[in-house]
């Protein structure tokens, strides 16, 4: 032992005190109890409109035989996963607004971001490949059962999941192997990335590579499928001669390209960008708005703009009605 430090021993102990944090705190909004008040009701409101709107989407398409294709399995898979994406922040803010203890474990807030970086990344690549099946269903719909089989479609929900996965499980990682010994207090209402490297007392630069560069790269790589899967439907519907035909074709990319657009809209400006940038204020609102709005708004969105969806919502509501 004589090649190690003196205070080697002294060290150790610190470092073994400061990588074992036991939680965070998570300061969020405000502090003013009226405002926390009014906050708690409409995320709640938001968050409940989100469940009913996503789960009902879910069970509306395994419901109806109509909607049994690979655009609506898609949706639903979609769905599910922002509801899903939903839940893993929305309780917890709730619960901190009526709270003074607004602590969340090390193991805790390492499970949120886990799931909360895997969802999300989920959804990046699984709007990629709804925008290659809107490609294949206009660009070539006499061949669209053929070439968006259960053999095609399910191996993309199945990857977009793997890789949505192992993203998060990369970023968690790279994370919490640092150390939290200035302050374990989180700028924010979850667990994200950018605040965490923010108090943490450990040279963050690789991480900051990392969120800039793999991030970037998955929104590259998403969005340049989603931009030429659309110059190709473009390309398609102009060639279209049915104005009924060109009509419904936008109708349904409409919704999607929305969508698209406002997810990574937000995600661009929260993650890549230089850090010198960041401004937690403003990316706490950003990131409540892609996390709780935008799965609220995505029911909306594609079932308002769609006649399949539309209608089986009016045969659900009518059986009810003649039930009742």
């Amino acid at each position: 032992m004589s090649g190690w430090p003196s205070n080697f021993g002294t060290y150790r102990i610190q470092m073994k005190n400061v990588t074992e944090a036991n939680m965070f705190i998570l300061i969020g909004f405000t502090d003013e109890f009226k405002l926390q008040i009014f906050l708690f009701l409409l995320f709640l409101a938001i968050y409940l409109f989100t469940l009913v709107g996503n789960l009902g989407m879910v069970v509306l398409v395994i419901g109806d035989s109509r909607l049994h294709n690979p655009m609506y399995y898609f949706l639903s898979v979609l769905s599910f996963l922002d509801a899903c994406y939903s839940s893993v922040v929305t309780p917890k803010m709730l619960v901190n607004f009526l709270v003074e203890n607004k602590a969340i474990s090390f193991l805790g807030c390492a499970t949120q971001m886990l799931l909360f970086v895997s969802f999300g990344t989920t959804e990046c690549f699984l709007l990629a490949a709804m925008a290659y099946d809107r490609y294949v269903a206009i660009y070539n719909p006499l061949l669209y059962s053929v070439n968006m089989s259960p053999q095609v479609y399910v191996p993309l929900i199945v990857a977009s999941y793997v890789g949505g996965i192992l993203h998060g499980t990369l970023h968690t990682v790279a994370t919490f192997s640092l150390s939290f010994c200035a302050s374990n207090e989180i700028r924010h209402v979850f667990c994200d990335m950018p605040p965490l490297l923010a108090i943490s007392c450990s040279d963050t630069h690789i991480n900051q590579l990392l969120l800039f560069y793999v991030v970037g790269f998955i929104e590259i790589v998403t969005v340049l499928i989603v931009l030429i899967s659309y110059a190709f439907i473009l390309l398609a519907i102009l060639r279209m001669r049915s104005a009924e035909g060109r009509q419904k074709a936008f109708s349904t990319c409409g919704s999607h390209l929305t969508g698209v657009s406002i997810y990574h809209g937000t995600i661009l400006f929260t993650y890549v960008r230089p850090s010198s940038s960041y401004a937690l204020d403003h990316d706490m609102i950003v990131s409540i708005f892609y996390t709780v709005v935008i799965p609220m708004l995505n029911p909306i969105i594609y079932s308002l703009r769609n006649k399949d969806v539309k209608e089986a919502m009016k045969k659900v509501l009518e059986r009810n009605w003649l039930i009742n």
